[in-house]
């Protein structure tokens, strides 16, 4: 892949869990919780680790085999928001090389930031908590706007808070909506094969511009070495 297909790129934007942060096992650690009040057996860390990119949607799946059509879906879905919100940074850290690449990003003067589908109740606790967030130049939550990813509406307040045209931003993300919504966009996208991504997942059918199997990947791509 030809670093010059991201010239002109001044600002990188990342999905947050999955991409930056491995936040799976509190995400299953939260759900897990939940069987365990309820007097069900523990289930193994890996069950959920596969499912955490979907969110209370996965996890739920994981620990009742239910879905969104269930009765008490909302329910327990708004159990499982407490039960994480008590574990947010229990086991929660950036993916090896996160640091190290922000840090390269930062000493380059290349503006970075978050565009999560994860709501400010969780993204506000956790920019506080973790110093992955310190030098973020946006932060855009899931309810920043009125409509989460795959619709472009977040990424495109993110390009806003900026001052930059999406032509000028990268996104980078692990799951097919974050590529999806960077091309509805208009910006270029990266696809973080070593994030999430699920068992069923075809990368290459996603479309994104370029793949990286680790955060310093990256700076390879933007010509950064």
């Amino acid at each position: 892949m030809s670093a010059q297909l991201f010239d002109g790129v001044q600002a990188v934007l990342f999905d947050l869990d999955g991409t930056l942060i491995d936040s799976a096992p509190d995400l299953g650690w939260a759900a897990d919780q939940m069987r365990i009040r309820r007097g069900l057996p523990s289930l193994p860390a890996e069950r959920y680790r596969s499912h955490a990119g979907s969110g209370a949607r996965g996890m739920l799946k994981v620990a009742f085999d239910i879905d969104v059509q269930h009765e008490h879906y909302e329910a327990l879905k708004e159990e499982f928001f407490l039960s994480y919100e008590s574990c947010l940074v229990r086991a929660t850290r950036p993916f090896e090389e996160v640091d190290a690449l922000l840090e390269q990003l930062n000493s380059r003067d290349v503006r970075w930031g978050i565009v999560t589908n994860k709501s400010q109740r969780f993204t506000v606790p956790l920019s506080r908590a973790m110093d992955v967030f310190r030098h973020a130049s946006t932060l855009v939550s899931g309810d920043t706007t009125p409509h989460a990813k795959p619709h472009p509406a977040p990424l495109l307040e993110a390009a806003r808070q900026l001052n930059l045209m999406p032509s000028q931003c990268l996104y980078v993300g692990d799951d097919e909506r974050d590529i999806v919504a960077g091309r509805a966009a208009g910006m270029r996208t990266v696809a973080a094969c070593y994030g999430y991504l699920g068992a069923d997942a075809v990368v290459s059918s996603w479309l994104a511009d370029a793949e990286v199997s680790s955060p310093l990947g990256l700076l390879k791509l933007l010509d950064l070495p």
